[in-house]
């Protein structure tokens, strides 16, 4: 099966807005503002690397089951999210600010240098990624779309990409744009992609 660019197009824009209100956005400007930026992101990017590849390989084990049902299954879990997302966006400053202090609390004893930051960013993001709602969305978008290299190569980049604004940026992005505001658009992506997984169903689309 070939690479499809508009499936790593459409994977690249969801799991990006999912992702980037997240606490592991957070965690990472956190810990680049303790450990060089480089290596934190090198330690992240591996974690979302090894999550992803996890995400992928459970939805295309879930493939293999009778169509319809996954059809549905996949239809149900962008609902969840986009209505997660949507309910949860009036809290994002508050979770702002508790994550911050979790992940402050976890680095300032932290006096390490070269391939200890990358080994404790990695512990660090592996153990909080774990179902996330990137990961449940990742699984989801295999089922949706029967194409797990090019949702791999989707949500790994977007994961890459939201983790190195984080480490270059993040304090900077955080000023200019509300989480709030990043959520409740995750949201009506995921719900917008319900809506299409539905009319697909009914024969509608």
């Amino acid at each position: 099966m070939g690479i499809d660019f508009t499936t790593i197009a459409i994977v690249f824009a969801t799991i990006f807005v999912v992702e980037l209100p997240d606490k592991t956005f957070i965690a990472t400007l956190v810990m680049s503002t303790k450990f060089r930026p480089l290596l934190v992101w090198v330690g992240v990017v591996a974690a979302f690397f090894v999550q992803t590849l996890v995400a992928v390989a459970i939805g295309g084990v879930l493939s293999q089951l009778p169509k319809r049902p996954i059809e549905i299954f996949a239809a149900l879990m962008f609902l969840i999210g986009g209505v997660l997302l949507l309910r949860g966006a009036g809290k994002a400053d508050e979770e702002e600010a508790e994550a911050e202090e979790e992940f402050g609390a976890k680095s300032a004893a932290k006096q390490l240098a070269g391939w200890k930051v990358v080994t404790f960013c990695f512990t660090v993001l592996f153990l909080a990624e774990w179902g996330d709602l990137s990961q449940i969305l990742t699984a989801s978008m295999v089922l949706r779309f029967d194409d797990p290299v090019s949702v791999f190569i989707g949500a790994f980049l977007a994961l890459a990409a939201v983790s190195g604004l984080a480490a270059v940026l993040g304090r900077t992005l955080l000023q200019r744009i509300k989480l709030s505001t990043i959520r409740r658009i995750g949201g009506t992506v995921c719900l917008s992609l319900a809506a299409v997984s539905v009319l697909q169903i009914t024969g509608a689309l």
